[in-house]
């Protein structure tokens, strides 16, 4: 459990980072208390798109994973940032992520982001 709650806040706080660096991805909300808990619920469907589908994404690119040396890895995590944007639109979260070049550049920071945050944070070992 205590792995789960330090990938979520990992996710969170890479999510909030890009959306701090990117104009076009956006997080609304009334207070700064209402912006965190909408962040945190975003982070938590981040982690459910990428623990549900993105497994099924990567097994079916397969073949243009190895013909592009890896470099499909950018589209699938723009893929999966621009479908938490699509679910938190339907789950009526203020998270909106404008664009697939947005979205590529948003993934990027992200894994960036999470990966250090992941080596900083504790884990559940």
């Amino acid at each position: 459990m205590k792995n789960f709650v330090v990938k979520t806040l990992a996710n969170a706080g890479a999510l909030g980072v890009a959306i701090w660096l990117l104009q076009d991805i956006t997080l609304t909300g009334d207070s700064t208390g209402k912006k965190a808990w909408t962040l945190i619920l975003v982070a938590l469907v981040f982690g459910l798109v990428n623990f549900l589908v993105k497994p099924i994404v990567k097994l079916i690119s397969l073949p243009l994973f190895i013909l592009t040396l890896g470099l499909i890895t950018l589209v699938i995590n723009a893929l999966m940032l621009l479908l938490t944007s699509w679910l938190a639109d339907k789950l009526e979260l203020s998270f909106h992520v404008e664009g697939f070049w947005t979205a590529v550049l948003g993934g990027l920071i992200i894994s960036v982001v999470s990966w250090a945050l992941n080596v900083v944070l504790p884990d559940g070992d």
